[in-house]
């Protein structure tokens, strides 16, 4: 294993020199005005319950960050269908509506009005643990032609064996030799658990998602704006349903794949379906992939490409991640399920200190250079948030000057200590807590279990903020969020009303 990279030496500013800073000037998201330039990415932390409602634990969560004033904070990736999806937050029904209303409270509450909030919404395919041999042979492998001519050949099987035959002469082979009669497919449901891909035409409700998820994604958009939010964050990223339709893997035949056009229309048509329902006052804007890091995957020349249609479909902001796809993650143990952060793509998506070669400080901020570049050289001037293991000043401030982003993101660091923004402002950058990109966050995520940071989370001195006690996980050992930072605050609010 690579030695870890020591954390950069940073500089923190002055007030004086912080209020002349690029990094806190104020900046525009289509219709919004933002405070500042500093923006905290989603991140998913499982806080919400089985039925995706806003809980105690989200509210107090997303509130900590507030507590930091950031120009703006993006609230987790929200499920946009109205279906059973485990401890992660949903909008797709008007039942969720008071408890994402008393999120927007909250955070406008805890940010002196000072932050904006957009909430990110998604939509994911099926996805399915992986199995036992025998239960995947038993039950879920269907019997072809190919399967039986194989065994015949072997002298495996009659010529008249029924399937329950054939799967157990499967059954019987050395696992290489049982490897190479599957297809492709059938060793990825076997090796890695069953996973549903947007080509997957023979499935009629993949068949018509393009159908489906302009509506649903209006929707769940129209929810958020009766909410509150102040705007919506399409997930277009990742390992989701929308960044596979743009993913050059995307071989659907029937004019949604295939081509640049072909890939890029599903996407176009979702945000359409928003705009048309939001309508031109509210701020609605992407998270795509600046390269997908997977074999045969989109590079960063289709994600300025999609950038400039999407700049000129009148896009608020393109957000620019990078990798984190199932395609090439590390094979789960038997009875779990694969997680899209565990291969080369994931750890491109959230690199850490031992990441090889180079650095993870600032390692994706070329890919959101390009793509503004790009927008820039088109004539558009569609802001651009990058990320990517930014946690001092001087690297956000430089990304700024360089004309890498228009805004900053910073999810880890932000974790580490939400009140780091604040800190800057108010000269007292000593004081940060700074990210140790261990990614001990991404671990836990990895696991569903609720995340926190190393740094704080078995600091069991002081209550939480505006509490005499600490809410501590579900297995009693780590408090969920960080203790409040007694700074003297002496920066003048300037309360955002909403436009």
């Amino acid at each position: 294993m690579a030695a870890p990279h020591p954390l950069p030496d940073a500089r923190w500013p002055s007030a004086d020199e912080a209020a002349a800073s690029l990094l806190l000037q104020p900046g525009r998201l289509g219709p919004l005005t933002t405070r500042t330039r500093g923006w905290v990415p989603a991140m998913v932390p499982w806080r919400s319950n089985e039925d995706g409602f806003v809980t105690e634990e989200v509210l107090d969560w997303y509130g900590r960050f507030a507590d930091g004033r950031p120009g703006v904070l993006v609230v987790e990736a929200t499920g946009i269908r109205d279906v059973p999806s485990g401890p992660l937050l949903r909008i797709g029904h008007d039942r969720f509506l008071p408890g994402l209303r008393e999120l927007v409270e909250r955070v406008r509450e805890r940010s002196r009005g000072e932050t904006r909030l957009l909430i990110q919404i998604i939509d994911f395919l099926a996805i399915r643990r992986r199995p036992p041999k025998d239960k995947y042979l038993a039950r879920f492998l269907a019997i072809t032609d190919a399967h039986r001519a194989a065994l015949e050949s072997r002298g495996a099987i009659g010529s008249n064996a029924d399937d329950d035959a054939v799967r157990a002469a499967l059954a019987a082979l050395p696992h290489d030799d049982l490897l190479a009669l599957l297809t492709p497919r059938e060793r990825d449901d076997l090796e890695q658990g069953y996973r549903e891909r947007v080509d997957d035409l023979h499935l009629p409700h993949v068949r018509e998602l393009p159908r489906v998820l302009p509506g649903l994604f209006a929707d769940a958009a129209e929810r958020a704006v009766r909410a509150g939010f102040d705007g919506v964050e399409l997930h277009y990223a990742h390992a989701y349903t929308m960044a596979s339709f743009l993913s050059r893997t995307n071989r659907r035949d029937d004019g949604y794949g295939g081509d640049r056009e072909g890939r890029v229309r599903l996407p176009l048509e979702v945000y359409r379906a928003v705009r048309d329902r939001v309508g031109p006052d509210e701020c609605v804007g992407c998270r795509i992939l600046g390269d997908e890091v997977i074999e045969g995957g989109t590079r960063v020349d289709d994600a300025a490409w999609f950038a400039t249609r999407f700049a000129e479909a009148g896009m608020d902001f393109v957000s620019v991640s990078k990798g984190g796809k199932f395609d090439d993650a590390k094979q789960p143990k038997v009875g779990e399920a694969a997680y899209p952060y565990t291969g080369p793509s994931g750890h491109e998506c959230m690199p850490t200190v031992r990441i090889e070669p180079g650095t993870p400080f600032g390692r994706n901020l070329p890919l959101s250079a390009a793509i503004r570049r790009t927008l820039r050289d088109a004539g558009f001037d569609t802001p651009v948030v990058g990320a990517g293991g930014i946690g001092t000043f001087e690297l956000a401030e430089q990304a700024l000057r360089d004309g890498a982003c228009d805004y900053v993101g910073a999810a880890r660091q932000s974790l580490a200590d939400p009140d780091w923004w604040r800190k800057i402002a108010l000269g007292r950058g000593d004081e940060v807590r700074r990210c140790i990109y261990t990614n001990y966050c991404e671990g836990l995520d990895q696991k569903h279990r609720q995340v926190t940071c190393q740094l704080w989370d078995r600091e069991l001195d002081a209550p939480d903020p505006g509490s005499d006690a600490i809410a501590m996980s579900h297995d009693g050992k780590r408090r969920l969020v960080p203790a409040a930072w007694d700074g003297d605050d002496t920066v003048p609010h300037t309360s955002l009303s909403p436009e």
